[in-house]
């Protein structure tokens, strides 16, 4: 199908240097991008839909961790001690 995309000036004579430089047609060029941005590039979430996509996949990596003696208590100060050491 035939479309007309509309480059700036600049852009589209530095496009037509690479495409020669590969010995490839500016089309090809551009198919190539565009069909490597929807293989590789995914439509940001907006901000709660990725807070939630992240807190699940934590969750998710969180179940594989066994904790098996307890942690206990932590001092702020025995912290300091340890710097000190």
């Amino acid at each position: 199908m035939k479309t007309t995309i509309d480059f700036p000036d600049d852009l589209l004579v530095r496009a037509k240097i690479a495409a020669a430089q590969r010995k490839t047609s500016l089309r090809e060029m551009v198919v190539q991008g565009v069909n490597y941005i929807i293989d590789h590039d995914h439509a940001p979430l907006d901000e709660k839909a990725e807070c939630e996509a992240r807190a699940t996949e934590l969750l998710e990596l969180m179940k594989g961790i066994q904790i098996t003696q307890p942690v206990g208590k932590w001092d702020r100060s025995a912290g300091y001690d340890r710097q000190n050491v």
